[in-house]
């Protein structure tokens, strides 16, 4: 589980494909290593994945077919920047909101514009996942925790302050980026519910 405050960012340092999936060689001067133990979980990009080597500085994990096919892993490079956060802790404090970190779908930036002193992006959603998304809602981009706006069809929009473009990668992105997207979790249990009582 994680809060979608990102707490560090990391660069793509290896990346190995094989007919089943891949592994990829995260690295960051930024985030702490020190307690964290092969097996952990750690966000990239907003999906959840296990470490299964560590040094100082950075982790290796594997990554399936499925989180390729889903995200947007597939096309990042070696050197690409990447959004990280280690799994939330019982005695830490939430500043965001729960973060699964199972990646629903991929979103693109459709317009990007300056509005006072933050930024509005206007993403459009898979057309699947629009009926998760709410105004005043929350959603997860790129691992990043963030309030909706509205919606209007399959295109939603949020606004990002200057912090939060400059201690993520969302600054980083334009119109035609591709962006993980995570919706609520509790609005896709409470839809599993639902259909769970129809006869």
């Amino acid at each position: 589980m994680f809060t979608g405050i990102i707490q560090a960012i990391g660069q793509i340092k290896t990346k190995d494909t094989h007919a089943k999936g891949a592994v990829f060689r995260f690295t960051s001067s930024e985030l702490d290593f020190s307690k964290v133990a092969i097996g952990d979980s750690i966000a990239v990009n907003g999906a959840c994945l296990t470490a299964i080597e560590i040094s100082d500085n950075s982790f290796k994990a594997d990554l399936s077919q499925e989180t390729l096919d889903c995200s947007i892993f597939g096309d990042l490079s070696v050197g690409d920047d990447v959004n990280l956060e280690k799994a939330l802790r019982l005695n830490q404090g939430i500043d965001g909101h729960l973060v699964s970190g199972h990646v629903d779908g991929q979103g693109e930036v459709v317009d990007k514009s300056v509005e006072g002193d933050s930024t509005r992006f206007k993403i459009s959603a898979p057309q699947n996942l629009v009926k998760y998304i709410a105004r005043k809602g929350s959603i997860t981009l790129n691992g990043v925790s963030l309030t909706v706006n509205s919606i209007e069809s399959n295109v939603f929009d949020v606004n990002i302050v200057p912090h939060t473009l400059t201690a993520t990668t969302l600054g980083k992105l334009s119109v035609g980026s591709k962006i993980n997207l995570e919706v609520d979790m509790i609005a896709r249990h409470l839809e599993q519910l639902l259909n769970a009582n129809k006869p």
